[in-house]
């Protein structure tokens, strides 16, 4: 049964906080002065305005709690009624624009309860408005429940006075069991999520990720809603406990409860026709649009959810699209597109710079004894046309999966890497290095477009985007030492154990083209680094550029920390420095995050070089003015086939018969996709080979031949 109560009408705006959540000395409206900072001096009603008022067909239960600006028009309020402490700032008679939409300043068949306006507001047919402090220049059209509860988090996960921990707000990320949950708050990172989902054993440093989370925010009892300045709403049914930044655009909404809707009039976020979203967090920027459902979750900053897309118990990072598919428990780092009707991701752990392609299925969704299992994917993940993976999966950096069904557990160990289900032969088969051998075009232009379309203003965490970076390169000897164990046939081909969960052969092939290729590109790489430290610093001697690099520690382990690239020592250091209450605020955690950024290009420079000795298999020592010309030799022949298969990977679409063939002409198919030799993206790299050819070229004169 339905538990309805009666109450004396003149309490309607009354009594927001239960009075035992009222300090000594103050009255329900402390925090809501507090909240109030937009400088109205407000004044109480005069008589002739109040007989206005009642002609205009307004009501109040007390025309005393009314209070307005002193360039208030009274007779732009009209057919409205109000309750409790009403205060509202200038009414003019202006009109208000914003895409076609014009609106009279004023209220107007609106029932207003224990409000406060700013400047020059437009609400009309606002069916129930209550609690909430409004902006300046605010437009609300057509709302049924724009309300908010004493007990209001915004989407946060925290818990206010006097409510059961359950009441608490969990994202059940990676793992559909809860056993990786985090408790989401505004301007959570990537790596927020990272650490708190990836350390579920370690019951101290939870206890402070919680603690973090609740000191965060102030638990009292009673906060208004905000909508801020120039905020348009309309045609929205429920908006319910929803905190709103400025300049935010809400069209069409079905139903937003519990959410904080980050905005500014730089990052404008914008929600649209159909969408249903409940226990969130949406970041600066953000796009969401078309029947979007989304509960439990959040979107960090200039992220979308498009056509019917689902996010549920997810994280969604940066720079990220999701349109028409479903995504649940899931991690998601910067840069990810899945873009398809079709496609599911599930119980996933996706490490960034990612495409999920149409009809593609990825999540082990019970596998058949319980919901328990995970795929934990590296940066530059790309399963391909429906691909369907079933169990516990991981995954190297830039993997690329071959359409079809994968029956087992796989560990793919091996970066770079084309995986494929011979169904014919029954066997898999893995090609390490496929990008750099058969398409480069789009392995260089996914690093260049994935940093070239990072809207962040804010980057707290630095992301990397090259795909030779401490984390790949690490891969790549962690293949080194797989492959050169393996026994070569005389095709080229091996046969590798541990990489899938069956007594069917795994294959890799071109072993020793693999083993040559990488063996250059971390010689490229630590070469590529020297180069652009010796540039950016302008060393005088070799010496004195030798000293700066001169290092006697080993390779370092490094982990993606929500995008960002850590050393593993400075991660532990970070948990160390959490649980000994050394870091006592998620800002801190942040100013750490920011701060190993800055250190970022210094590390990755020692890691570099050490990587180069030991590939070199040389000592510093070794490592000499006539032994760095070799290298500079060799990286320019690197660099050059590099920018040779990036224009070659995409000149075969142009020679290609069966993709000529839909063109009565070379001119019709250059208009669709244009020439080849128009290509931007092309021609700056070419232009890049010349520039590092010219920089080598400088440092060959000066060190001597």
């Amino acid at each position: 049964m339905n538990i309805i109560t009666k109450h004396p009408i003149n309490n309607l705006g009354y009594d927001f906080i239960d009075p035992k959540y009222i300090p000594n000395g103050e009255d329900e409206y402390y925090l809501r002065n507090q909240q109030n900072n937009n400088g109205i001096d407000y004044r109480r009603l005069t008589g002739f305005e109040i007989e206005i008022l009642i002609r205009n067909g307004n009501t109040s239960d007390d025309w005393g709690r009314i209070f307005v600006s002193k360039e208030f028009d009274p007779g732009l309020v009209k057919n409205s009624n109000f309750h409790g402490l009403v205060r509202i700032g200038k009414l003019q008679p202006f009109y208000l624009e914003f895409h076609n939409l014009r609106m009279p300043v004023g209220i107007y068949n609106s029932q207003i309860i224990s409000c406060d306006f700013g400047h020059n507001v437009c609400i009309n047919n606002a069916s129930y408005l209550s609690h909430y402090i409004i902006g300046n220049e605010v437009m609300i059209s057509n709302v049924n429940e724009l309300a908010t509860t004493d007990y209001s988090k915004f989407g946060n996960g925290i818990s206010k006075e006097g409510e059961k921990e359950a009441t608490r707000v969990w994202i059940e990320v990676r793992n559909e069991n809860g056993g990786r949950r985090v408790a989401p708050f505004n301007r959570m990172l990537a790596g927020d999520a990272y650490l708190w989902s990836s350390n579920p054993e370690d019951a101290q440093l939870q206890k402070r990720f919680i603690e973090l989370t609740q000191k965060e925010f102030d638990h009292k009892r009673g906060y208004y809603g905000t909508i801020g300045d120039r905020c348009v709403i309309k045609d929205c049914d429920i908006i319910k406990d929803v905190k709103i930044g400025t300049d935010a655009y809400l069209k069409g909404a079905n139903k937003l409860k519990n959410l904080t809707i980050n905005s500014d009039e730089e990052r404008t976020s914008q929600i649209g026709e159909g969408c249903e979203m409940v226990n969130g967090i949406i970041g600066f920027g953000c796009r969401i649009f078309y029947g979007v459902k989304a509960v439990r979750f959040v979107m960090a900053a200039h992220s979308q959810l498009k056509y019917g897309a689902r996010l549920i118990n997810s994280y969604l990072g940066n720079n990220s699209t999701i349109s028409c598919c479903e995504v649940l428990n899931t991690l998601i780092f910067p840069n990810h597109e899945q873009h398809h009707n079709n496609s599911f991701l599930c119980a996933s752990l996706v490490m960034g710079q990612s495409n999920i392609a149409a009809g593609a299925t990825i999540g082990s969704n019970h596998n058949s004894r319980g919901a328990d299992g995970e795929i934990i994917a590296g940066r530059g993940f790309w399963p391909g046309l429906c691909v369907s993976l079933k169990h516990n999966s991981r995954f190297a950096s830039f993997s690329i999966l071959a359409k079809g069904d994968y029956p087992y557990e796989m560990d793919i160990k091996l970066p770079f890497c084309l995986v494929s289900n011979d169904v014919k032969d029954d066997k898999l088969v893995l090609m390490p290095g496929y990008w750099f051998l058969y398409n480069m075009y789009a392995l260089e232009r996914n690093a260049w477009k994935f940093e070239d379309r990072d809207k962040r203003t804010e980057k707290i965490q630095k992301i990397e985007y090259n795909y030779l970076a401490p984390d790949t390169i690490n891969e790549m000897f962690t293949a080194i030492d797989l492959l050169s164990k393996l026994k070569i046939d005389e095709f080229g081909n091996a046969v590798i154990e541990g990489i899938e969960n069956s007594s069917r052969n795994t294959e890799v092939v071109k072993v020793k083209q693999v083993l040559d290729l990488f063996k250059e590109l971390i010689s490229f790489y630590g070469t590529a680094e020297l180069i652009k430290h010796f540039k950016n610093n302008g060393f005088s001697t070799f010496e004195e550029f030798k000293k700066s690099i001169s290092v006697k520690i080993s390779r370092n382990e490094w982990k993606n920390i929500g995008g960002q690239l850590m050393p593993l020592a400075d991660v532990e250091k970070l948990k160390t420095k959490i649980k000994d209450n050394k870091i006592n605020s998620w800002s801190e955690v942040h100013a750490y995050y920011h701060e190993l950024g800055n250190e970022y290009e210094k590390q990755k420079l020692t890691h570099a070089f050490t990587s180069l000795c030991e590939i070199e298999n040389i000592t510093s020592r070794q490592f000499t003015p006539l032994y760095f010309n070799k290298l500079l030799q060799r990286a320019v022949a690197t660099k050059s086939w590099m920018s040779k298969g990036i224009y070659e990977s995409r000149a075969k679409d142009y020679s290609n018969p069966f993709r000529k063939m839909i063109y009565e002409n070379k001119a019709e198919m250059d208009a669709v996709i244009g020439k080849i030799e128009d290509n931007h993206f092309i021609q700056d790299q070419l232009k890049e080979l010349e520039i590092f050819k010219k920089t080598v070229k400088g440092l060959e004169k000066k060190f001597g031949k």
